[in-house]
């Protein structure tokens, strides 16, 4: 795959449109400048991808996807049913993974918070969180990355930071949150302080919130719900080399 130059990444958003809620790979990209757009050949691209982290969106034509297009490379996968077959070329273990997506409307009350904004000196907090939560900072380019983006909001209990939210996928007119809370702060309600505060800058950039998680994630249904998210579709992710994973958002 050629990866694409800055200068034409929003030529390739016809691609990837219309933008909907949930992943949105592509807005992000071309929004934060964070992640790539890669073709099959350029000019006339048939296949596009764009990827940030692990989070990847293919669009296009799958009978061009290239078999070492992967390279062994592990990914979640964001792409229109009819790409499964050419997924599973490469992968034979490909696994799907059932997420539902809602949008919060735009009457839905949402509660005070008092969760902080993170800025520069908040990169050793954010680079002290768990292992199992550090994906939280992903799309963002790490710690520092996120911390200087200046969009993340987080908790804190004894100047150690427990809870954080951020939008994890930026795109023009929606954007998907992220929200994580260390196993021994769950229960309490931090993750919807975090979330909370999260929706309502959102909502202050004149975009629409939008929550991605898995139907087998009770918790995170439940937060949703409490700040008054609506099922907008049902949808999948696929994983190539690697399992489907357990969902903490």
């Amino acid at each position: 795959m050629l990866t694409v130059t800055a200068g034409d990444v929003e030529g390739m958003r016809p691609f990837f449109a219309p933008e909907r809620p949930g992943p949105m790979v592509f807005g992000h990209v071309a929004t934060t400048g964070r992640g790539i757009v890669a073709v099959d050949r350029w000019p006339g691209p048939r296949v596009a991808m764009a990827q940030v982290g692990q989070d990847t969106a293919l669009r296009g034509d799958p009978d061009h996807l290239s078999p070492d297009a992967f390279a062994g490379a592990a990914a979640f996968l964001e792409a229109p049913p009819q790409w499964e077959a050419a997924l599973r070329n490469i992968d034979p273990a490909l696994a799907v993974w059932p997420r539902i997506i809602a949008t919060l409307p735009a009457g839905a009350h949402l509660p005070v918070s008092d969760a902080v904004l993170l800025g520069p000196d908040d990169v050793p907090g954010l680079a002290a969180l768990p292992a199992d939560i550090a994906w939280i900072h992903e799309t963002w380019g790490g710690p520092e990355g996120l911390a200087l983006a200046r969009v993340a909001r987080g908790y804190r209990v004894d100047d150690e930071l427990v809870a954080v939210a951020v939008p994890f996928h930026i795109g023009s007119a929606f954007e998907d949150v992220g929200v994580v809370t260390a196993a021994a702060h769950r229960g309490h309600g931090r993750a919807l302080t975090c979330a909370a505060a999260v929706l309502q800058d959102i909502r202050d950039r004149g975009r629409v919130p939008s929550w991605s998680t898995s139907p087998d994630n009770p918790g995170s249904l439940a937060v949703a719900a409490r700040l008054g998210f609506v099922h907008h579709r049902d949808d999948v992710l696929y994983a190539i080399n690697l399992p489907s994973p357990d969902d903490s958002h």
